[in-house]
């Protein structure tokens, strides 16, 4: 909890350090990378920080938790630090590098605010800082501790590439050694690490596509077109026979068991984590009414489109309403809107999508009468409202 020393002093310099966050962040960022290079290396996404989405996360999560400690100062923020435990870990994350960041991060914010800091500032942001990293400390090493092994890495060798639509491809993987191989859950994700053609290895984390109850499968589906540097290589470099390093499954936003009803609210290639529920579903022999809504540019832009179209049939209780940008038969066209949809009134809603579809969505279920509680997102990438959301 903030202590009431500290609490006073944050809200009063909430504002300020928010608005130089812009300037803190890059600087903490040239610190850490000019003592710590091999941080770039499989670590930090290097086009994350060029075009400064790396900054603007972590700007934005650490204004987030401060807000919510001032707000609530008893309370931690659960939602927000387990989305952010679950990238940290899929990235393999450790104790030590919290020290590391304490140091250039604080240096950096020294600098910037060397006309208003005084000592009673630094320490009640140190607080805040501690208070946010042993919240994550303590929720990754559980995370750690569930996986059925003890490494970060593993080696996993491609045996089907195949196109998923327009600009998208489907790898389908099986384990390259003995390790143990930890059972995901429909909805996570596994991070991915490739070879640029510069040598720098770079990491991404993709949601798996299907088959997530297995130990001897792993598939993910990949966009081309997403401007980061991993998929571009997967797609154009990785062929069947490569081999491949993946961390185990992670992600807090998994479809929930039980019999109430699901809806699953997609649009581009947003509709990965949807088709391994539905896999799973299929596979349960589930009765579960389910809901899928889907947004696509056109129907051959639409990734994994047969497998879902399949699994929907193969669902007694589940139906499909598709919108196209572009006019089709059995389709609504122009953008998701769900003012015309009946949502049951207990269903669970996942949403996943470009950011601004997301935000419409989460906001139009909130009027249509579903808790917010029960509307279930993920982000990947770094974004604010992954926390200011939650």
């Amino acid at each position: 909890m903030l202590s009431e020393k500290s609490r006073p002093i944050i809200e009063a310099t909430l504002p300020l350090v928010g608005e130089r966050l812009g300037s803190i962040t890059p600087n903490f960022y040239s610190r850490l990378f000019a003592a710590h290079p091999e941080l770039l290396d499989g670590l930090f996404s290097s086009a994350n920080q060029r075009n400064g989405e790396q900054q603007k996360a972590l700007a934005g999560s650490i204004a987030a938790f401060a807000s919510a400690l001032v707000a609530n100062p008893d309370l931690i923020p659960e939602t927000m630090l387990s989305r952010i435990a679950n990238k940290h870990t899929s990235l393999g994350i450790t104790e030590d590098q919290y020290d590391i960041v304490y140091k250039y991060l604080f240096e950096a914010i020294a600098e910037e605010l060397a006309d208003v800091i005084t000592a009673e500032i630094a320490e009640a942001w140190t607080e805040v800082y501690w208070l946010m990293a042993n919240a994550l400390i303590k929720i990754e090493k559980g995370l750690y501790a569930r996986q059925a092994n003890d490494k970060m890495w593993m080696p996993w060798k491609v045996v089907e590439k195949n196109p998923a639509g327009t600009g998208a491809m489907t790898f389908v993987l099986e384990p390259a050694d003995d390790t143990p191989v930890t059972l995901a859950r429909p909805g996570q994700f596994v991070s991915v690490k490739v070879q640029l053609p510069d040598g720098l290895r770079q990491v991404r984390q993709y949601s798996l596509s299907a088959d997530v109850d297995s130990t001897d499968r792993r598939v993910f589906t990949t966009k081309l077109d997403d401007g980061g540097e991993v998929s571009p290589v997967l797609h154009r470099n990785v062929q069947v026979g490569d081999v491949l390093e993946l961390s185990n499954p992670y992600g807090d936003v998994t479809l929930e068991e039980g019999d109430t009803p699901v809806v699953f609210a997609t649009a581009g290639i947003g509709c990965t984590p949807s088709a391994s529920a539905l896999r799973s579903l299929v596979r349960q022999g589930s009765s579960r009414e389910v809901m899928v809504l889907h947004a696509e540019k056109n129907l051959e832009a639409w990734a994994l489109r047969d497998q879902i179209i399949n699994d929907i049939e193969k669902l007694d209780g589940a139906n499909l309403k598709l919108w196209l940008e572009e006019p089709a038969e059995g389709a609504s066209t122009g953008f998701m809107s769900l003012q015309d949809v009946e949502l049951p009134a207990d269903a669970s809603v996942y949403v996943c999508g470009p950011l601004p579809f997301m935000k419409s969505i989460r906001s139009q279920a909130i009027d249509a009468g579903i808790p917010a509680t029960k509307i279930h997102y993920e982000v990947f990438g770094p974004d604010l409202w992954l926390a200011s959301a939650s």
